[in-house]
């Protein structure tokens, strides 16, 4: 689109939303809790933070102050405010503020904000285990969230992605004119880099005469190796290959279908 002159400040607000799951086997109680903890600590306060850090160099936005915490049994949150514009030095809080949330870490943004919550949980009888990762990225102003998209997908090796993205608000032009978005879209897919897409299943709900676009991915290849935490599909005899591999498919379609499947 061709650019506007504005009244003032675009008010505009693009939020991005992901839950990002991680889908595995864990035979046994002891490793199921193995995994719990291995999450826990891959995904901690202090490398979500890093993630999300380098989100915003990406989408161009500047920190000015950052909260995280790491949670007693399990799971993280970490949040960050940013701004636009470059702000003096002396006006960031990038720093860790014990006082407010031990062991944590937070980040502000004048406009705008991004934040992450995980959530490592796994079934009490099968050995399923399922991490899931809930991330929104929310700007104003002509910076945009969907540039952070591959980046984030790629760096939580997704196994299902459901994303949703939403443009609210109105701004205005110099004669007053509202505007509800600044920049065309029909899919989130099309900001998909072709590399990912070719990897995924993909299914759009997109309303477009609300700005509001939704997108679920779910990986094509399926791998048992990939989805068992400590153990081989070598280990496993015939049969136990192929229970463990219905349960994981059927976990997977669950998921991103949104509704409970019977047994097959």
């Amino acid at each position: 689109m061709r650019k506007l002159k504005l009244h003032g400040f675009n008010n505009l607000t693009k939020s991005l939303s992901f839950c990002i799951y991680d889908i595995c086997y864990a035979k046994t109680k002891a490793d199921r809790d193995s995994y719990i903890a291995y999450i826990d600590e891959q995904y901690n306060a202090t490398r979500l933070t890093e993630i999300l850090s380098e989100t915003c160099s990406i989408i161009g936005a500047n920190i000015l102050n950052i909260a995280r915490q790491d949670y007693d049994p399990k799971g993280a949150s970490v949040t960050i405010l940013i701004s636009e514009e470059p702000i003096a030095v002396k006006l960031m809080d990038s720093t860790e503020n014990p006082e407010l949330l031990p062991d944590s870490v937070v980040a502000h943004l004048d406009k705008s904000h991004i934040c992450v919550h995980t959530y490592p949980e796994s079934h009490p009888d099968d050995g399923i285990c399922t991490f899931r990762v809930d991330i929104e990225v929310s700007t104003c102003g002509v910076i945009s969230p969907l540039n952070a998209l591959n980046y984030l997908i790629y760096k939580l090796e997704s196994d299902i992605v459901t994303m949703d993205y939403r443009v609210r608000g109105f701004t205005r032009d110099i004669n007053g004119v509202k505007y509800y978005i600044d920049h065309e879209i029909s899919s989130i897919q099309n900001y998909v880099a072709e590399e990912i897409q070719s990897q995924y299943h993909m299914i759009d709900v997109n309303i477009f005469q609300e700005n509001l676009f939704h997108t679920k991915m779910m990986l094509k290849e399926f791998d048992l190796n990939e989805y068992l935490f400590n153990t081989t599909a070598e280990e496993l005899s015939e049969t136990e290959k192929r229970e463990v591999t219905r349960l994981l498919k059927k976990e997977i379609q669950e998921i991103y279908y949104g509704r409970n499947l019977p047994d097959l």
